[in-house]
């Protein structure tokens, strides 16, 4: 089942965050729920499994983008190792293009690491196209 998150699900979403290589602790996930759940722009949906924990969550957010206007971008997606090949991703993806065009938004779009081979297999098999290669760039401010 597909349902929107709620702050109960931060230790859950922590320990699937984990598995993608982006560990903190559940406090600071209940904190990121609490600020994000609240907003219409955001959304955050879970895929329960069979045995209560959940399977996979999204993350997404209506972006307003100068250049080329509304359009919805996956922030997150992680699909629990044990649920892999399941169809799990592919619920989230279609749950998320319910939610992109229920806004009247267009375009659905996501940015995937280029060390996961496994995810530039299974984006284009969900009907997404390559646009680009890009470097992203960070800098810490103190």
């Amino acid at each position: 089942m597909i349902r929107a998150a709620t702050p109960a699900d931060a230790a859950e979403i922590a320990r699937l965050s984990a598995q993608l290589g982006y560990p903190a602790d559940v406090a600071v996930f209940a904190d990121r729920l609490a600020r994000l759940l609240p907003l219409p722009t955001h959304a955050v949906l879970v895929c329960e499994g069979d045995d209560g924990r959940l399977a996979g969550f999204i993350g997404l957010e209506q972006r307003l983008m100068i250049e080329s206007g509304d359009k919805a971008e996956v922030v997150g997606l992680v699909v629990d190792a044990d649920a892999r090949r399941t169809g799990t991703g592919r619920r989230l993806i279609a749950a998320a293009e319910d939610w992109a065009c229920a806004r009247g938004l267009g375009e659905l779009f996501l940015r995937s690491n280029v060390v996961r081979p496994e995810a530039h297999a299974f984006y284009p098999a969900l009907g997404f196209e390559r646009s680009k290669t890009q470097h992203v760039y960070r800098k810490a401010l103190t």
